[in-house]
């Protein structure tokens, strides 16, 4: 179980504190706490997931809300597998062949429809992996980067708490952290990673110079040119660090390795 307060669900997913309340109300989360965070599953999770899209899907909240009772009473206890689609401001439910309204009409065969744009899609807990739900996260907080830091943040972090090691929202979490100047906390960041990475090691090669770490820098940048040699900027780096060392010769081979670099592949 995570724990978030509802202003991390706001960012998270993009939900009103009104709706969030009024889901925890009619039983489908858990009723957040009136202060601080509050411990979620991860079907609490994966519920907000698909509420927050139907939000985004200009749904109204009463819709939102009438939809998710339906389906609760019209599958089978233990049983919840449907797409949620939106046409125009209605919203239906599909389950296999099937396929009914918010309102609670009765199910409809899909052929006699034209089929309306699909937005979510929920499945039980087994049915529903923590990695699926970990790149919804990664990617929420890849497209908010340019227009909210602190979302975007919150995503990545909601990704890596249900998936530890993914790498991607491990890199670009502390690539914003840094950028933000929170050095040792991006530091702690990289250093936990399970699995190791070009990237990773040398946005952390980056992160020691600014520490004024610079040996333990080139040590980084060592790293990541083993793990990909066609990563050219790590020789410049190097070659920078090393001629600042005191070690020319260090420095002119890993400047004549960047250079054959830039002759052969270009920038």
């Amino acid at each position: 179980m995570q724990e978030y307060s509802l202003a991390d669900l706001k960012r998270l997913f993009g939900l009103p504190p009104a709706l969030i309340r009024k889901l925890s109300q009619a039983g489908f989360i858990t009723r957040p706490a009136s202060r601080g965070k509050t411990s979620y599953t991860f079907q609490d999770l994966l519920v907000l997931r698909v509420a927050g899209a139907l939000k985004a899907a200009k749904i109204s909240t009463p819709k939102i809300a009438t939809a998710l009772e339906q389906i609760r009473a019209a599958l089978p206890a233990g049983r919840l597998s449907v797409t949620l689609a939106a046409s125009g401001k209605d919203l239906a439910v599909r389950e296999g062949s099937s396929e009914w309204e918010a309102s609670g009409q009765y199910a409809l065969p899909l052929a006699t429809k034209p089929a309306p744009s699909r937005v979510a899609e929920l499945r039980s807990t087994p049915e529903v992996s923590a990695a699926a739900l970990a790149h919804d996260h990664f990617e929420r907080g890849h497209m908010l980067e340019e227009s909210d830091v602190a979302a975007a943040r919150a995503a990545y972090l909601a990704a890596l708490s249900v998936q530890e090691d993914h790498l991607e929202a491990r890199i670009n979490l502390g690539r914003l952290l840094h950028l933000d100047g929170q050095l040792k906390e991006a530091e702690r960041l990289y250093r936990q990673a399970k699995t190791s990475s070009a990237l990773l090691s040398f946005n952390l090669a980056i992160l020691l110079e600014d520490l004024e770490r610079e040996e333990e820098a080139v040590a980084a940048y060592r790293e990541a040119l083993a793990q990909d040699p066609l990563l050219h900027d790590a020789h410049f780096n190097l070659s920078r660090l090393h001629e600042r060392a005191k070690r020319p010769r260090e420095a002119l081979r890993h400047l004549l390795a960047y250079r054959r670099h830039i002759a052969r592949y270009g920038d």
